[in-house]
């Protein structure tokens, strides 16, 4: 309704930024052992009387799960918290195996995917037998049984948080808040776009391919002949063209996927995409000529290899030539040469990096995309819901973002001058 409402008074043209921000999770984040017996007091709670009876009746250890908390334990001693461990470890076990083949309600179905989950991620069982916490973090890791949906998220290499990502799409012109979502902390800010753009790409250009996350950017291009097939849909009711969608983001929304979404939907692409690197000043991948019609690559040195389909994309391995190369020391230090990998859309990262070299480009792009920052600034400012989730649960912090952010787009209306008038609502001009 406010956003319908802004449509109205012409606050909302075809521009978007779109940025992201941490929200941090409305939970404690578990350690392991407080994780595995939450999820066993879960799963126990969430059963039936006689199905509770006869679950407790297979436990192994001393704890009944009845009580809360951390269970006692000399946590000094090594020998004690793997004995603790390995009792968690094979009370679940015997439980989730008690279950299995069953036909489970729908509330002990997901306690059981629970315990499951949380076993299977933080526990690895040894030669010996024994359960012991496994030394590695599981890709997807779930850090609270209270909140399974939050995740341990990132917004720079030294920025941690645990919870979720508030993604907005802002008219840069108005600085209305134009569509929003929640995901889980860890998923790259990329994979957000085609939600946010959802009202306003054709559906035709939705992608059917797994979407790349922020890390993947520089591996990921576009149609077999390179060019950008326009969108149809763009027309308007009566036949002439409509305003062309802008669609502005720092680094995290340069994955080529996002490129070839907005190239297909004939965008105007204002997304920053970063150049390839190579450790210790070596030659990045754009100092090598790719020539995907002939099917090669060529080096700084003169050497071309052929490119070889592989289940990402295709690769060229220069191999032996790069063992006589008087370039090979800028060039890579593996023993078996230096490899090129194109991904699936490296031509649409191509023209992207090409088209940031212009100046105008530069220009936009610094005076627009800023303007996103002071948005998230005026969401985050809130005493009542802003960064720290109010709720659990993916569905429930979407929801309530989006109440946030409607409320922002109402304080904006009023800063605008958006008054009632006979026809409707309309920017007062007095």
């Amino acid at each position: 309704m406010v956003l319908e409402t802004a449509k109205r008074a012409g606050l909302v043209g075809r521009r978007r930024v779109l940025d992201s921000t941490a929200l941090y999770d409305a939970v404690a984040t578990m350690d392991t052992v407080t994780l595995v017996r939450s999820a066993i007091r879960g799963l126990l709670g969430a059963c039936d009387p006689e199905l509770e009876a006869e679950c407790r009746g297979l436990l192994c250890g001393d704890d009944d799960y009845r009580q809360a908390g951390k269970p006692v334990c000399d946590y000094e001693d090594r020998d004690a918290r793997e004995a603790l461990v390995d009792a968690l470890a094979k009370d679940a076990r015997v439980l989730l195996g008690a279950l299995d083949g069953r036909e489970l309600s729908d509330v002990v179905a997901p306690a059981a995917a629970l315990l499951a989950s949380v076993v299977g991620q933080d526990l690895d069982e040894g030669s010996d037998g024994v359960f012991r916490i496994a030394r590695r973090v599981a890709k997807d890791r779930i850090i609270s049984t209270v909140d399974p949906d939050a995740r341990h998220g990132h917004k720079t290499a030294a920025r941690g948080f645990d919870g979720y990502k508030g993604h907005v799409a802002v008219d840069p012109d108005s600085e209305v808040i134009v569509a929003t979502t929640v995901t889980a902390g860890n998923v790259g800010d990329a994979q957000a776009v085609e939600e946010l753009l959802a009202d306003d790409l054709p559906p035709a250009t939705t992608s059917d391919q797994d979407t790349t996350t922020d890390q993947d950017a520089d591996t990921t291009t576009d149609t077999d002949d390179g060019s950008a097939q326009p969108a149809s849909e763009g027309d308007s009711a009566d036949g002439s063209p409509s305003e062309r969608l802008s669609v502005y983001g720092d680094g995290a929304y340069g994955a080529g996927t996002v490129l070839s979404t907005l190239e297909h939907a004939d965008a105007q692409i204002m997304c920053k995409v970063q150049p390839p690197v190579a450790p210790d000043g070596r030659f990045p991948k754009d100092q090598f000529q790719i020539d995907l019609d002939a099917g090669t690559v060529s080096c700084p040195a003169g050497q071309t290899a052929t490119l070889r389909a592989v289940k990402d994309g295709q690769i060229a391995r220069f191999a032996l030539a790069c063992h006589a190369c008087p370039l090979a020391d800028r060039c890579t230090t593996s023993t078996s040469g230096r490899t090129i990998h194109v991904g699936p859309h490296e031509q649409a990262l191509t023209r992207a990096r090409a088209r940031q070299t212009d100046p105008e480009w530069k220009a936009d792009y610094t005076a627009t995309r800023p303007k996103v920052e002071r948005k998230i600034s005026h969401l985050m400012r809130r005493k009542h819901g802003g960064r720290r989730a109010r709720v659990r649960g993916r569905p429930k912090v979407d929801a309530d973002f989006s109440l946030l952010a409607a409320a922002v787009n109402l304080a904006r209306f009023a800063t605008l001058g958006l008054a009632s008038q006979p026809g409707g609502r309309a920017l007062n001009s007095t």
